[in-house]
């Protein structure tokens, strides 16, 4: 019989004597976690048979979500049979959103509740076949068949905690006070003392936090309500729909987003102080123009981090237009076509500093392509791009092109550089 121990690198922590984990043998985690790929798929299969209003979950715009939330649930049980007091609190966000979710959906926990025991009987019929290539003794499997299904019973607890949320809000008007909460925040909160704003916040059943992080929504690319958490305020009505998020956007909340359907196009702003958060939609809605422009890649989520050289550039756009127009007014007098070979040349001219060979590569383009175009450049803007701060000001221009897309101006009337600049 293969030897059951626990991993060197992953001390096990005791489990509560009356905790039915505390029957199973320390290794057991570790013959289990490698059966969670298959397992998940089969708990899939079997759960869309048995209930077939899921069919529709797997298969559209939530089909990551719960993908996503099916192997977390199984992944989270062996981690605890590995180290009960292993943290949970991912798991349980999840669940309380998808308990959300069921409740915004006009569904019912009975469905969500018979998939848990659905995935519970797999598990045990997995474990059983894993018994017997292990040679595991009948008690080994009865505390495990005790184990999941008391785990079972901790998620449908935690899923209809968050099915009483979201119906309590839709009933007793909670998710009103908390949409007026968030225009009032958005308003400004100048104008609004934190006095008045508390006496809100305690109607919406929502603390007031320190810092907040603003997500601007696309209004052709929203996601349900149900999908977002309930610690969220939420204004989908808005032609330009948002979310405020209380706090910065964790490790944990980030991993959540990761399972975003791809039919959504969010942009997660900067956090910022509580009376700032008009400043973090703002700079939010500015990266979903650029994303729903084509300038930066669509994805489901987007992050305003990730792009600060962006933000910094449209602070200011008509001085953006000016700078460019400025500092590539050697390139007026040419075609469209011509501009846009020598803009990508010299973007590869200021990234490599001037390496033929490695201009080449990025341009996919044969060297000598690549040193004709830069003698078409060195004839364009002369001892521009050899002086250190009219280069930095050419480069700025050059993004600022990417970002804003300023006109040219008319071929022959464009303004030159200035000797000075």
């Amino acid at each position: 019989m293969p030897e059951i121990a626990t991993p060197p690198h992953s001390p096990r922590r005791r489990a509560e004597p009356d905790d039915p984990l505390a029957a199973l043998p320390p290794g057991f985690a570790a013959i289990m976690r490698p059966e969670i790929p298959s397992l998940v798929q089969e708990s899939i299969t079997e759960i869309r048979r048995a209930i077939p209003k899921y069919n529709a979950y797997f298969e559209g715009r939530f089909a990551r979500a719960v993908q996503l939330a099916t192997e977390q649930t199984l992944a989270s049980f062996v981690s605890k049979v590995d180290s009960p007091g292993t943290s949970t609190s991912q798991r349980d966000r999840l669940l309380r959103r998808i308990g959300r979710f069921e409740a915004y959906e006009g569904g019912n926990l009975d469905d969500l509740h018979a998939a848990f025991r659905i995935g519970a009987r797999m598990a045990l019929r997995r474990a059983k076949k894993v018994g017997r290539r292990y040679n595991l003794s009948p008690a080994v499997l009865l505390a495990f068949a005790d184990a999941i299904f008391t785990y079972v019973e901790e998620l449908i607890d935690i899923s209809r905690a968050g099915f009483q949320e979201a119906t309590a809000e839709m009933n007793g008007g909670q998710e009103a006070h908390r949409t007026k909460l968030l225009r009032e925040l958005l308003a400004g909160t100048a104008d609004h003392p934190r006095t008045d704003l508390k006496a809100l916040a305690d109607l919406a059943g929502w603390p007031l936090p320190d810092e907040v992080t603003l997500v601007a929504l696309s209004p052709t690319a929203t996601p349900g309500r149900g999908l977002l958490a309930g610690d969220v305020l939420v204004d989908l009505d808005d032609p330009q729909p948002h979310v405020l998020v209380p706090g910065p956007i964790d490790a944990e909340r980030r991993a959540l987003m990761q399972a975003a359907p791809h039919t959504i196009r969010a942009v997660m702003g900067l956090t910022v102080r509580l009376e700032d958060a008009a400043t973090s939609l703002r700079w939010a809605r500015q990266i979903l123009g650029l994303v729903e422009s084509g300038v930066i890649e669509d994805r489901p989520v987007t992050y305003c981090e990730d792009h600060l050289t962006a933000l910094w550039l449209l602070r200011d756009p008509a001085l953006l237009d000016h700078l460019t127009t400025r500092h590539l007014a050697p390139l007026a007098h040419l075609t469209a076509t011509q501009r846009t070979r020598l803009v990508e040349t010299l973007e590869a001219w200021l990234a490599t500093r001037g390496n033929a060979v490695q201009m080449a590569e990025l341009l996919h383009l044969h060297p000598q392509t690549v040193r004709y175009r830069m003698r078409l450049l060195d004839a364009a803007f002369g001892d521009q791009l050899a002086d250190a701060d009219r280069r930095f000001s050419t480069e700025i221009a050059l993004r600022g092109l990417a970002v804003n897309d300023p006109p040219f101006p008319e071929k022959g009337n464009g303004p030159r550089p200035h000797p000075e600049t």
